[in-house]
């Protein structure tokens, strides 16, 4: 079997393990390869975050068209809203990638990876199995993958490629779940033309956001026709003439769910009930491990995880995060130094691009009352800065902040509304570099913009955090 050494291994040619290789050899004489037994940049490039959102921009903007005066109405175009998504992932070709990666001198290797020993990797392909060795580190970055519980797996239900990857638009959907996947698939999918059900097990959606983003989202989905069931669990699945027809197009025939609600038929299912570490048949054995080590982080110095592989939160950008650091040390320990970083822990933002979009980064109310800390809230509507309420007639949702009472340190931000996303990175910087309110509040926002909504927060605080705290 041929041998090829290289300084750095990443398994996993996603966004995580892309970075990780970039960082770990740029402005070195280091050597780095990527393993990718799929298209290289992921399931973020080709059906995840890039086709979601380019299926959903083209749904806002139409949305705004029809509650903006002076406009005509727009409707999407469910054709070209496809062809849009093509576009957006290469029609599903990777060469664009392959190149950037020779360009940053890293070799892209082809096939299914799996650790053989000590920085040992074996790759198998089509054209024979080839072993490469890491001379500094392993990186393991293979993402994850759909959970499909027993119960609905001889349904071969969708999945979050078959949603963003659609193809056939089915007649009637139903969504099993009530998280971000299956709101914003939820959005699109009803654009196309699908009559959707949402199936929720627990009592709102975004359970993992402040309960007034899932309120406005509900409301949100329910205005559009989608019809939402909370409350619900699924009981049994059964489908008529189950088949594998390929990646967003109908799976058989009729679907119907049996929940604590009643039966409930439908011509496609979606399953977006989170998604699990694609660890398995790793080869972790091999060196001792277990897949709990690898999410846990128990892990020996010459092999790291990133990405959705290191179970942590399931994110494009945070992946990239972690990948960014992960390569800074391996370049660092290789020139004999310490890659510096900060000492606070970084908080994870996320964006919900449904309508309203919602943007949190760090604790929710009930997180930081749980956690101990004295905590202070302010929370106004949206449209209550200018620079707001001029991007439609008709603003929805709240921002509200999360602050400490002894340290006046914002503890967590949530914006709900129109271009929500885009207010979000000040609240993200504002708690990465502990900035406390009594700061913020001369941080000059231009009029009339978006984020003047951070003033009529900060105005909302007590008093008594407008000023430094008193010294101990």
């Amino acid at each position: 079997m041929e041998t090829v050494e290289y300084d750095v291994v990443v398994i996993g040619g996603g966004p995580a393990g892309e970075n990780a290789a970039q960082y770990a050899v740029e402005g070195t004489t280091m050597t780095a390869a990527i393993v990718e037994r799929e298209l290289l940049g992921g399931e973020c490039s080709y059906w995840a975050c890039i086709p979601s959102k380019a299926l959903l921009r083209p749904v806002a903007a139409a949305d705004i068209t029809g509650d903006l005066p002076g406009v005509s109405t727009a409707r999407v175009a469910p054709k070209a809203l496809l062809e849009r998504r093509d576009t957006w992932v290469s029609h599903y070709d990777d060469s664009g990638q392959a190149q950037w990666a020779g360009g940053a001198g890293i070799a892209v290797v082809r096939g299914d990876a799996r650790l053989s020993g000590e920085r040992t990797v074996r790759v198998s392909s089509a054209d024979g199995d080839l072993l490469l060795r890491a001379r500094r580190a392993v990186v393991i970055a293979t993402g994850s993958d759909a959970r499909v519980p027993d119960a609905y797996a001889d349904a071969l239900p969708w999945g979050s490629r078959d949603a963003t990857g659609v193809v056939e638009v089915p007649d009637r959907l139903a969504v099993v779940g009530g998280g971000v996947v299956a709101c914003e698939a939820a959005t699109w999918m009803s654009a196309l033309g699908s009559s959707v059900t949402l199936v929720v097990r627990g009592p709102r959606l975004l359970d993992r956001t402040e309960p007034f983003a899932g309120e406005a989202v509900l409301a949100s989905l329910r205005e559009r026709g989608v019809t939402v069931l909370l409350d619900t669990s699924v009981e049994s699945v059964r489908r008529a003439d189950p088949a594998a027809t390929g990646t967003g197009r109908v799976h058989g025939g009729t679907v119907t769910l049996t929940t604590s609600g009643g039966e409930l038929e439908a011509d496609e299912v979606l399953l977006a009930i989170g998604r699990t570490p694609r660890l398995d048949d790793l080869g972790l054995s091999s060196v001792g491990l277990t897949p709990d080590d690898v999410t846990s982080g128990r892990l020996p110095e010459w092999l790291h995880a990133v990405g959705d592989a290191s179970g942590g939160p399931p994110l494009t950008h945070w992946g990239k995060h972690q990948a960014r650091l992960v390569g800074a040390r391996i370049a660092a320990a290789a020139a004999g130094d310490v890659a510096w970083e900060p000492d606070r822990e970084a908080p994870v933002p996320q964006v919900v691009f449904t309508e309203p979009e919602v943007a949190s980064v760090g604790l929710t109310e009930a997180e930081a009352r749980a956690a101990g800390h004295d905590v202070v809230v302010s929370r106004v509507p949206t449209s209550s800065a200018s620079g707001t309420a001029l991007l439609r007639d008709h603003v929805v949702g709240d921002a509200q902040l999360v602050v400490d009472r002894r340290t006046r340190l914002l503890l967590g931000a949530t914006f709900v509304g129109v271009r929500a996303g885009e207010l979000l990175h000040a609240a993200t910087v504002a708690i990465t570099g502990g900035v406390p309110v009594h700061v913020l509040r001369h941080a000059v926002a231009s009029f009339p913009t978006a984020a003047e909504l951070w003033l009529r927060l900060l105005e909302e605080l007590p008093r008594e955090l407008r000023t430094p705290p008193p010294v101990d």
